[in-house]
């Protein structure tokens, strides 16, 4: 037996209780990981709140770092001892889960187990947005908000160490401390953004907005744009986007729209372990730092998710079983 934290039904945080459970049993191409630490993510809030799909009885969470305890027929590439992280697995808020051989990470020698479990959803989701998404080059002008959060202090860095301008936009003091500490040029409050946004380009907007806030900042982060500017919208902190005219786009200048996710962009493993190795290696080698803004006990991820919903966290959360 072991410990997981299930939601019998959509709700708010409330619904997340520490229950015992049967221990997983690896199925061919599995491994059983026992987990070290395991990432929280917004997408597990949709997910507990109904707001995205998903079947109840539900034990959250898709990202974590541990030891492989035990490993599924036809698994070469892992045995047991191996540290892995994931930021594709299922039910990681638990002291074991499953990951699926294909979809398990190498962490590297160097990188500790809440830096691992803190680097995959945010630090591969950084990486594509940056070279795939919209390829940033030295030089482009770029906006990014929630510079303190997870992937906001990480793409500060990879977009700094790219040779790009970053400007950002964060809630506080405190966090404007964090997003300058990354290395952002320039720190905004979000009230009146689009303004300052355009006073510091002389006019002209940025090349790309990197939005993974959503409702509250969309109408103003498409007025950032320069001509043929693009709007990465890649999360929905605020809530949802309202139904959108694509005309508006022509209007203001040519400009273009993308809504990615990260399982879009780890399609194969060639990609995964592109993406991967150049984060982890980076966080190995110093040149990435990695803020773990807060860890919970595993008992206690209600409360670790009214912190993320609340703004009341930076950096990454982690739930440690």
């Amino acid at each position: 037996m072991t410990h997981a934290i299930v939601a019998h039904e959509p709700g708010g945080a409330e619904v997340l209780k520490l229950e015992e459970v049967e221990k997983p049993v690896p199925d061919p191409g599995q491994l059983l990981v026992k987990v070290a630490a395991a990432g929280v993510n917004f997408i597990d809030t949709y997910q507990r709140g109904g707001t995205y799909k998903v079947p109840f009885p539900f034990v959250p969470g898709a990202e974590a770092a541990g030891t492989v305890e035990a490993v599924g027929g036809n698994v070469v590439d892992f045995s047991p001892g191996d540290r892995v992280a994931t930021a594709e697995g299922k039910r990681s808020y638990a002291g074991y889960m499953l990951v699926d051989a294909e979809k398990a990470l190498p962490v590297p020698d160097g990188v500790d187990d809440h830096t691992a479990a803190a680097l995959p959803l945010q630090g591969m989701t950084a990486h594509y947005l940056i070279n795939s998404s919209f390829r940033v080059e030295p030089g482009h002008s770029v906006l990014t908000h929630a510079g303190a959060g997870g992937v906001g202090l990480l793409l500060i860095q990879l977009l700094k160490a790219r040779g790009a301008r970053v400007i950002t936009t964060v809630s506080s003091d405190e966090k404007e401390a964090l997003a300058r500490e990354a290395g952002a040029d320039e720190v905004l409050r979000y009230e009146g953004f689009p303004h300052h946004v355009r006073q510091l380009t002389h006019g002209e907007g940025v090349q790309v907005v990197y939005d993974g806030v959503g409702r509250n900042t969309f109408d103003g982060s498409l007025s950032c744009l320069r001509t043929r500017g693009s709007l990465v919208l890649f999360g929905a902190a605020s809530g949802p986007v309202p139904p959108f005219d694509p005309q508006r786009l022509n209007a203001a200048g040519s400009l273009s729209l993308t809504r990615p996710s990260l399982g879009h962009f780890l399609l194969n493993a060639q990609e995964r372990r592109w993406r991967s190795t150049e984060i982890f290696e980076a966080a190995a080698n110093g040149s990435l730092k990695v803020r773990i803004g807060a860890t919970y006990p595993l008992a206690e991820a209600a409360q670790a998710h009214r912190d993320l919903e609340g703004r009341q966290t930076t950096g990454k959360v982690l739930l440690l079983p």
